[in-house]
């Protein structure tokens, strides 16, 4: 009898085991990762693929600008966004803390008490103090999955708070060097305007001496008002950014002090890391296969619904039913066990089960789709970052060049060899490269928070 006993029981760990109900969760195949680098630029002598990645470095690291640090310090303490994360994050530890204690069992302490007189009778007094305690087998696996998806769910709320933050730092930073670039340009537009004042001042002269006209000073006159009109916007656009700024920084709208744009400095070379390792810093991939992970064991808690649910109870009180003398007060003991299997539930079982297959596919096709939208971003920065170190080269010699034919222009115009027209245009096209140059020095060092950002930076 033992050893059929024993055959059963074998035979009965095999099913379950064939079902999954025990089974962990097991990162699928994921022929995406190699090739989410094929597209790197064709410039490769300032990227490095290695264990060095910009995701390993802290964002003190990055972003070296002490006013920068202390403004993104200020935001990782007073942004909504982040402490809304935080406080999901904490939901999230309470329902891991509930699943775990429901492997304990449920006690409960019940007191009653009663009077009770019928006609011609003594006054008669019952009582019942009892505790009672029932605990459910978890044979089947059921609690077992419902706590492995609970960790699954924390891990998942962890990475939305660190993709949260990553956003966070990515942003304040972004807003900062926007700022920056800003405050060159309108450095820039107010230096042209001096310059403006001095060529219109020279024009008038040489009217006077009849070696141009009216025309020549009226546009002058024009080209000036037009860089005012652009200093008023740029004086308007820094205030609206240093009060989306302020915003983000959970502060009322103020003056953020800031560095210059020159100033700034990173490193020449990025490194990217591996496909793995990028992994293993993108906090929305985490995420995504946390929730993969969620799905499969809410998989195989649909599978355990269809296997039966083994209870034992009892209690131990101290009663009396209020009798006679010859009834006296006593403990009152008792117990009881129990085995419910599902035959019929309206199909419920077998709808509960074919929902989370389906949802368990949805969550490793969306998992699938955050590596390769991770590759992309990663692609994307770096040629947005090695573009713009390119332009930046080629500006520097273009305004080397615009400088000189401003100071040529000047000079044959005062001798008679040029006219008006030259000048105006060289000094208009100095300006809109000057404003180039300021634009591609944001637009490399955005290329640096881009990559940051898609290489799930921001480690503490």
């Amino acid at each position: 009898m033992n050893k059929l006993h024993f055959n059963i029981c074998l035979l009965l760990m095999l099913l379950l085991s064939s079902c999954n109900i025990y089974t962990r969760y097991q990162q699928p195949e994921l022929p995406v990762v190699d090739s989410l680098y094929q597209r790197l630029p064709i410039d490769t002598t300032a990227i490095s693929v290695d264990n060095t990645s910009i995701g390993y470095m802290s964002w003190r690291v990055v972003f070296t600008d002490t006013l920068l640090q202390h403004w993104i310090e200020q935001g990782l303490q007073h942004n909504t966004d982040l402490q809304i994360a935080r406080l999901r994050v904490e939901q999230a530890e309470a329902m891991l803390m509930a699943s775990r204690l429901a492997f304990v069992p449920n006690v409960n302490f019940s007191a009653q008490g009663g009077l009770s007189q019928s006609t011609g009778k003594e006054l008669s007094k019952s009582y019942n103090l009892a505790v009672a305690a029932d605990w459910e087998l978890d044979i089947f696996g059921k609690k077992l999955n419902a706590t492995r998806g609970a960790e699954a769910a924390l891990e998942e709320t962890k990475a939305y708070k660190q993709a949260v933050q990553t956003q966070l730092i990515a942003t304040i930073a972004d807003s900062y060097f926007t700022l920056l670039m800003l405050d060159e340009q309108l450095e820039i537009s107010r230096r042209t305007l001096d310059t403006w004042e001095e060529n219109i001042r020279t024009l008038e002269a040489l009217k006077r001496a009849g070696k141009t006209n009216e025309a020549a000073v009226l546009q002058a006159k024009a080209n000036r008002l037009n860089v005012e009109g652009s200093v008023l916007t740029l004086e308007r656009r820094i205030i609206e950014q240093e009060n989306s700024m302020s915003v983000l920084l959970g502060m009322a709208p103020s003056m953020m002090q800031r560095g210059e744009l020159n100033e700034q400095v990173f490193p020449e070379e990025l490194s990217v890391g591996i496909p793995l390792q990028l992994l293993s810093f993108r906090p929305d991939v985490r995420q995504a296969e946390y929730a993969l992970a969620q799905a499969y064991y809410a998989t195989n808690a649909a599978r355990s619904a269809f296997y039966p649910t083994i209870s034992l109870s009892g209690s131990a009180g101290w009663t009396n039913n209020g009798a006679t003398v010859t009834n006296p007060a006593g403990w009152l003991l008792n117990a009881l066990g129990s085995l419910v299997q599902p035959l019929f539930n309206h199909g419920n079982n077998v709808a509960n089960l074919r929902v989370a297959e389906a949802q368990q596919q949805e969550a490793l096709l969306l998992f699938r789709q955050s590596l390769l939208d991770a590759g992309a971003e990663v692609n994307n920065a770096l040629v947005q970052w090695q573009t713009a170190r390119k332009r930046l080269e080629v500006g520097k010699k273009q305004i080397v060049n615009l400088q000189a034919a401003i100071w040529n222009t000047r000079l044959l115009m005062k001798h008679g060899s040029a006219n008006y027209l030259e000048v105006l245009t060289a000094q208009q096209n100095l300006l809109q490269a000057e404003l180039m140059q300021a634009s591609d020095q944001y637009d490399e060092i955005q290329g640096v928070i881009s990559l940051f950002h898609a290489l799930g930076g921001g480690m503490e």
